[in-house]
């Protein structure tokens, strides 16, 4: 019985190990699929030409980006919004529904709009422009998405494409890798304005107070004042 009992366990420990590398072989091959689509997100010319415009628009104009999205793309909007705020570019984030309701009001003359949308064909953006068109024509738009041949696309006055990968989800559905590009494209957007605007450690102390990073910028820059917390 004893005998039963330890053959049992290990067939058992033999079982649970196979689990195991069959799921961290499926982690890895996750991993990958994001990674492919990261590298494989299209470099061009269009990069430099939306870092002169957001440069044009908010640093000499006085203008402020504004990001929109609708869904995922629109909570990756936000987070665009608010890195480009804490790093020197002045920037709001427009929900497209609550523009329809008033909100469209945050829009100024010599601001840029820069719109996110995997499909380039999602009804509440393409509403957006419609609206922005009537209130102030000139003001251009850059628009970030999977498909470059959508509506969206044609009717954008610049265009980053995401390269358009294949979601990781099993259902094909969810948005996933999709999003992981555009986060990626908003860093790379982020990063190069940083660099553009010769923005330094002091002034992200000035604009980032509280926590950690607030602490951390402080410390670099030889600002004095504040907690690590």
């Amino acid at each position: 019985m004893m005998t039963f009992m330890l053959d049992c366990k290990s067939k058992n420990k033999y079982l649970w190990a196979l689990i195991l590398k069959i799921m961290l072989s499926r982690v890895r091959e996750i991993l990958d699929h994001e990674s492919d689509a990261v590298r494989n997100i299209p470099v061009t010319e269009n990069y430099d030409h939306v870092i002169e415009l957001i440069h044009k628009h908010v640093h000499q104009l006085k203008g402020k980006l504004v990001t929109s999205g609708m869904g995922k793309a629109g909570q990756i909007a936000h987070d665009f919004a608010t890195t480009f705020s804490s790093t020197g570019t002045p920037a709001v984030f427009l929900h497209p529904s609550e523009a329809q309701h008033g909100d469209l009001g945050v829009l100024q003359e010599n601001d840029l709009l820069l719109v996110i949308s995997n499909s380039g064909r999602t009804r509440e953006i393409l509403e957006l422009l419609d609206l922005k068109d009537n209130l102030f024509p000139a003001m251009p738009v850059v628009v970030i998405t999977g498909n470059n041949s959508s509506p969206l696309w044609e009717r954008a006055n610049l265009g980053l494409f995401t390269g358009g990968p294949a979601e990781v989800c099993p259902l094909g559905l969810t948005p996933t890798t999709s999003t992981t590009v555009m986060t990626v494209i908003g860093d790379v957007l982020v990063a190069l304005m940083i660099e553009k605007i010769g923005f330094t450690a002091s002034e992200y102390a000035k604009r980032h107070h509280g926590g950690y990073l607030g602490y951390k910028s402080r410390e670099r820059s030889g600002s004095q004042g504040g907690s690590i917390y």
